[in-house]
């Protein structure tokens, strides 16, 4: 419950700072309808013109687009904010104040910040994806499989953003590789079938973002079997250990501007 209410005053405090600009959410909020509209769009004109893709139909393809636009949206409200500041305040020094609180340093970093400019997209990713389920026929059940794995498939990208971030106590500015992972998650924004083998395969073993997208859709809708969606929330379970285990280990080469 202390780390709850932490929480609470961090992102108060911090979304009342971003809404100071009130006209840069607002814009935001039109961007989120403009960019949302064309990948729906995009998504429309695969099938209007008679190519599926990979054999996916309409609505559980909007599914899988779906997902990626909600795994994108966290990276907006939560990672990109938070971790970004890793790389910042071991180049400046300010780590030490962090690593001096009587709370944990990984929560810390992690949830400080807020970016509300990612609420309108989280939002209509939401609502795309409640539509293609309720399109595509989801029971219950599905419904159930499709929460866990996409909890899964949230904890797997920050772990795996975590990962990329801490690597910033020896490579101070290696943070745009965590940019990088965020602008993958929409090479997936398509269900993986519908790539050549090569890619398929990197997006999968190399860059597993289609952890992230399609697995989790796959589950819901019956193409996999229903316990590997419960698999996925224990392999991103495993990575977030390993995440705090390497941030630990990662400090320990951390020079603090006083020593």
């Amino acid at each position: 419950m202390r780390y709850l209410r932490l929480i609470g005053i961090f992102w108060a405090a911090s979304a009342a700072a971003r809404m100071e600009y009130r006209a840069a959410f607002a814009v935001s909020i039109v961007a989120a309808f403009v960019e949302t509209g064309g990948k729906l769009f995009g998504v429309y004109l695969f099938y209007a013109s008679g190519y599926d893709l990979g054999g996916w139909r309409w609505q559980e393809a909007l599914l899988v687009l779906g997902l990626a636009q909600m795994v994108d949206a966290f990276f907006v409200l939560i990672f990109q904010p938070n971790l970004r500041r890793i790389s910042e305040m071991v180049q400046d020094g300010t780590l030490d104040f962090v690593l001096l609180k009587p709370v944990d340093s990984q929560f810390w970093m992690s949830v400080q910040q807020v970016g509300v400019v990612g609420l309108p997209y989280l939002a209509l990713a939401l609502g795309v994806v409640g539509y293609a389920g309720a399109a595509s026929g989801l029971s219950p059940a599905g419904w159930l499989v499709l929460a866990v794995a996409a909890a899964g498939a949230l904890l797997l990208a920050y772990a795996l953003a975590f990962l990329f971030a801490t690597t910033s106590i020896w490579f101070v500015k290696i943070f745009n590789v965590v940019f990088f992972l965020s602008s993958m998650i929409w090479s997936a924004q398509y269900p993986v079938q519908a790539y050549a083998r090569p890619f398929r395969l990197f997006l999968t073993f190399v860059l597993p973002v289609y952890f992230m997208t399609t697995a989790p859709a796959e589950l819901a809708l019956g193409r996999a079997a229903g316990g590997a969606s419960w698999a996925i929330f224990l392999v991103a379970l495993g990575l977030f250990a390993l995440s705090r285990a390497f941030w630990r280990f990662a400090l320990r080469f951390y020079t603090s501007a006083s020593s």
